[in-house]
């Protein structure tokens, strides 16, 4: 574990010898004769742990103690005294003390105090920065068990998986290359990436995702690499990134594509050097994390346009996995929807549910452009409003399919389109409405339209039943 470290002692000797054994230990060092200097070098170097000597000229250690703790509630502090006073202990713990060390302090046993208080530290922040792990999974489990499917595509893609996982459980030195996850919205990506995580060999360390869509872009920086109190006007205290956060583990990037150039070329020099500085910081963080991407946008053309630096891109795709669409995945359909139904049906306490033939029927021809989320959405809800014990096809939130060839229904043609405007959106909304039954939701999600929008238009034109 790499971290900085903060000696504020005035015995010279001890000072040093601190200062060499933590550095042969591969720990950076700074030292202070007093507290004074201590508190200038805490702003400065912004040390992840003190060492603070009690018997300080000038200010005693206490008092120092409470200063550095305003300026940094969440710096740990292990406090050094040549006396042992029980009162004195209590007193440093009462104003924040991590730890009380006795004179003549072992080396050893320093540096354990040390590690202890930087990983209590680090996992108070993890949890901050809603670091998400094995307590978070899902009832159908995270590894490559989760990724449900019969289909060709499907196997090709576990079998892919598990090439990759192969590989990183056989590897003997560097850091794994990173993989992007390519696939259209819905294919599950995120489930994908945590069966890399929790299938391989971090699967003991934490999974950290990070939605760069979700966040404003002056905000993911940082989010992702972290800051220093002060970096900027809302940054009251020290925060460390997700970055450092899945330090041990897997840091997942959704929507990658949405990362601005200069996030990009800093994503970048992680990738290559493996090293992150938070922001206002001067000093590199040695970090062990291994990157997994996600993205639907076509980072090709990217590349082309110049949104998307080539060198991340290459960097990135070492390693890539391709997700198939759910029409492409022939028979998953059925099967991911019996699935589904009987998980929404323990969910919402509704035993013995199914669906018809036409139901069934339905699903299958249902072209699915939402893919296994739009699935999954679709028979929760049928779920949620079920009556009777057999799910119909009339049932399902599905617009109707265009040759259903309802009796009385004539499809619109180009020789039928009326010569004004107002007229042929009246005809189109009537055609949409007439094919689906009169179903609103349906009408609307067909045209393309909202419900409320449709519903002003039906109301515009006194379009009935």
């Amino acid at each position: 574990m790499n971290y900085n470290v903060l000696i504020v002692e005035d015995e010279p000797v001890l000072a040093r010898n601190m200062h060499l054994y933590l550095e042969r230990q591969g720990l950076s060092c700074q030292t202070a004769g007093s507290g004074e200097a201590g508190l200038a070098l805490l702003d400065e170097q912004r040390p992840d742990v003190v060492v603070l000597d009690h018997n300080l000229p000038g200010q005693d250690g206490l008092s120092v103690l409470k200063r550095m703790r305003e300026r940094e509630p969440q710096l740990p502090i292990v406090m050094a005294t040549g006396h042992g006073s029980e009162q004195v202990a209590v007193d440093a713990m009462k104003n924040g003390a991590f730890d009380y060390l006795i004179k003549p302090v072992s080396l050893h046993q320093l540096k354990q105090v040390l590690d202890r208080a930087v990983q209590a530290q680090r996992q108070t922040q993890e949890l901050q920065h809603l670091r998400r792990g094995v307590e978070g999974a899902p009832a159908s489990g995270q590894g490559l068990a989760a990724l449900v499917g019969e289909s060709p595509a499907m196997q090709k893609l576990v079998g892919r998986l598990r090439q990759i996982v192969d590989a990183d459980t056989r590897l003997t030195e560097g850091a794994a290359p990173a993989v992007l996850v390519h696939g259209e919205t819905g294919t599950g990506k995120e489930l994908v990436a945590r069966a890399l995580h929790f299938e391989g060999p971090r699967r003991a360390g934490p999974f950290v995702e990070i939605n760069c869509a979700s966040l404003p872009a002056h905000l993911v920086e940082s989010e992702l690499f972290g800051h220093e109190r002060g970096a900027f006007t809302d940054a009251r205290e020290r925060r460390i990134g997700l970055v450092e956060a899945a330090h041990g583990g897997t840091l997942f990037l959704d929507e990658v594509g949405e990362l601005e150039l200069a996030t990009q070329a800093k994503l970048l020099k992680l990738l290559e050097d493996h090293e992150v500085r938070r922001l206002g910081s001067v000093r590199q963080q040695k970090v062990d994390v291994r990157v997994l991407a996600a993205t639907n946008r076509p980072l090709e053309a990217m590349v082309q346009a110049g949104t998307f630096r080539s060198d991340l891109f290459f960097r990135l795709g070492a390693l890539r996995v391709n997700l198939p669409p759910l029409r492409e995945r022939a028979g998953d359909v059925l099967l991911l929807a019996r699935l589904f139904l009987v998980r929404s049906a323990r969910r919402y306490g509704k035993s013995g549910l199914r669906f018809s033939d036409d139901a069934l029927a339905r699903l299958q021809a249902h072209h699915w452009p939402g893919n296994v989320r739009e699935l999954a959405n679709v028979v929760e809800q049928c779920v949620m409003l079920a009556v009777d014990p057999v799910i119909e096809a009339d049932d399902l939130a599905l617009p109707v399919p265009l040759d259903s060839g309802f009796a009385g229904l004539e499809p619109l043609s180009a020789e039928a389109l009326p010569a004004s405007l107002p007229e042929t959106e009246r005809r189109l909304l009537l055609n949409a409405l007439e094919r689906n039954r009169w179903n609103v939701t349906q009408a609307a999600r067909a045209l393309g339209i909202s419900r409320d929008t449709l519903r002003y238009r039906i109301d515009k034109f006194g379009l009935r039943p």
